[in-house]
């Protein structure tokens, strides 16, 4: 192990449909963070192809990594370990990504280091927030996820809330998809949403019993179909833009408000978001209206950092190395990850 008193890690990220390489100094400072999107792909499908998503990722990594060490000015040799998403996500995307780790942390020598998709998502907020430190509270939101995630230190984890079936990410996809906007849901109804009426159509916020800070959006989904066929049955007009900003008032709804709910039960000052729904333009700003008014802290990431990316994986990387967590060449993609698992 170097005796460098900086600490470079290369991150590599292949979960879903972006390859991404960056290196990351200090678990703090970006050096590079690359990523190319497959997004334009899948549109084609409506949504990701995991086979083709596979595919494009043993095309591009090699690609990206070169493009990531080269702008940041490093060689692998500069490497003090590698952090990989090892899950969750597609297993074929991470398979690739934990193969090209692996085969790069035998040649050069190096630890290899898996990541927690989800943990990355949170190390996202370390790399603008240079006063960030734990404990707060985070709740992330992506394609796959809803978390309400208490972090007590570097690597230590609480859930407390989960989703109890579609992710936000997941409901904006579908409820795109049937008002005619397409993939990917989450920018294109946050787009359209902002030329809409968010009290036009009074949809449900849904809550789950005995979980007070858990989430449920199908309901909400099946409420926005079941209003498109009554229009469609009655011959009424269906503005888009009410309809897309009435959902998404009542997703941004429920988040922000289990968010502080769970904030003041547990006696927290610090709030952040993160995930792909994390960029979204109307959740950010009722969020920050809501930690202003409880006098809390909020933080947040740039949107490019809120999306998959590997600037994340090797923030994230960073505190399992100083905590010597490790993996073996048994490393190995676990698509249904839990939170706090580790691969060792």
């Amino acid at each position: 192990m170097s005796n460098k008193k900086d600490i470079y890690i290369l991150g590599i990220e292949s979960s879903c449909d972006e390859t991404a390489a960056a290196v990351v100094k200090n678990g703090r400072e970006v050096l590079s963070n690359i990523i190319f999107s497959q997004i334009s792909l899948h549109t084609l499908y409506g949504g990701v192809v995991p086979e083709i998503a596979s595919r494009q990722h043993i095309e591009k990594i090699n690609q990206v990594i070169r493009k990531a060490l080269s702008e940041a000015n490093c060689t692998l040799d500069d490497m003090d370990a590698v952090a990989v998403t090892y899950g969750p996500g597609l297993v074929g995307a991470l398979l690739v990504g934990v193969a090209e780790a692996k085969a790069i942390c035998y040649a050069k020598n190096i630890p290899l280091i898996g990541v927690h998709h989800i943990e990355g998502h949170i190390s996202a907020n370390y790399i603008e927030h240079k006063e960030l430190e734990p404990p707060f509270l985070c709740m992330v939101a992506s394609g796959g996820h809803s978390h309400l995630v208490m972090v007590k230190g570097y690597g230590q984890y609480d859930i407390i809330g989960r989703t109890h079936d579609d992710a936000a990410g997941e409901a904006y996809d579908k409820v795109a998809r049937a008002i005619g906007l397409g993939y990917p849901g989450g920018p294109k109804v946050d787009a359209v949403a902002k030329e809409g009426n968010p009290e036009a159509i009074s949809f449900p916020r849904a809550k789950v019993e005995g979980a007070e800070y858990d989430f449920s959006f199908s309901g909400l989904k099946s409420a926005v179909l079941n209003y498109l066929n009554q229009c469609e049955m009655k011959g009424e007009e269906i503005v888009i833009a009410d309809v897309a900003a009435s959902f998404q008032a009542a997703v941004v709804d429920v988040l922000v408000d289990h968010t502080i709910s769970a904030a003041k039960a547990l006696n927290v000052d610090k709030v952040s978001i993160a995930g792909g729904v994390a960029a979204n333009s109307a959740l950010r700003a009722s969020m920050n209206k809501a930690c202003q008014e409880n006098n809390m802290i909020f933080y947040y990431p740039s949107p490019i950092l809120c999306t998959d990316n590997a600037a994340m994986i090797g923030a994230a990387g960073y505190y399992e190395y100083l905590n010597g967590n490790f993996a073996g060449w048994d490393l190995n993609a676990v698509p249904n990850l839990k939170i706090g698992e580790r691969a060792v």
